[in-house]
């Protein structure tokens, strides 16, 4: 059996049209399915990436929310625990130094939702301690559990905390919702 090298050459280069579109076909399914399943893969992994951004920056800035309700009237009884009791602000005071008075920096703390900012204020002008905050809702109860909105009567604050991602997930709506009831410690 004799093998004609051109003849194999020639019979290699001949692909017919139907073959050619065929093949075409093939690879452009296969790149479609490719890029389908990269695109979803990036998208689950954003959405866990906002979810995880959500739930962690919620939680900083609930933890440090309350570790300041729960010491606010420190130092003395002649001055109200909580200054303001608003339902998207809290003022709280104590009196760090022991002078009896609430001028000291850090004796008065103001946490306040600006915007889409968290933000806290204890002397040198207000610093944002998370961005993405939809909502933050205080609510206030007095000795007897019952709501209040009288500063001098606060002694316990409910807080619900809902945070967005600072960026936008294409087709969903990411957020976190943290709530929590904290009683103050010195009153």
């Amino acid at each position: 059996m004799d093998i004609d090298a051109g003849s194999v050459a020639d019979d290699a280069a001949r692909v017919t049209l139907a073959e050619l579109l065929v093949a075409l076909v093939t690879f452009g399914l296969v790149a479609a399915a490719v890029v389908t399943l990269l695109d979803e893969g990036q998208r689950a992994w954003a959405y866990g990436a906002a979810r995880a951004e959500t739930q962690q920056s919620a939680r900083v800035a609930m933890a440090r929310l309350t570790a300041e309700i729960r010491g606010a009237g420190r130092g003395g009884q002649g001055f109200a625990a909580v200054a303001v009791a608003a339902p998207e602000q809290i003022v709280l005071q104590q009196d760090l130094d022991g002078d009896g008075v609430i001028a000291a920096r850090g004796e008065r703390v103001t946490w306040r939702l600006d915007g889409a900012i968290l933000r806290r204020e204890a002397g040198g002008g207000a610093q944002p301690i998370i961005n993405g905050v939809r909502a933050l809702t205080l609510t206030y109860f007095d000795a007897a559990g019952a709501p209040t909105t009288t500063p001098a009567e606060v002694r316990s604050v409910e807080i619900v905390l809902v945070t967005r991602p600072d960026y936008s997930v294409a087709g969903s709506s990411v957020s976190t919702v943290l709530t929590t009831h904290v009683r103050l410690r010195n009153r």
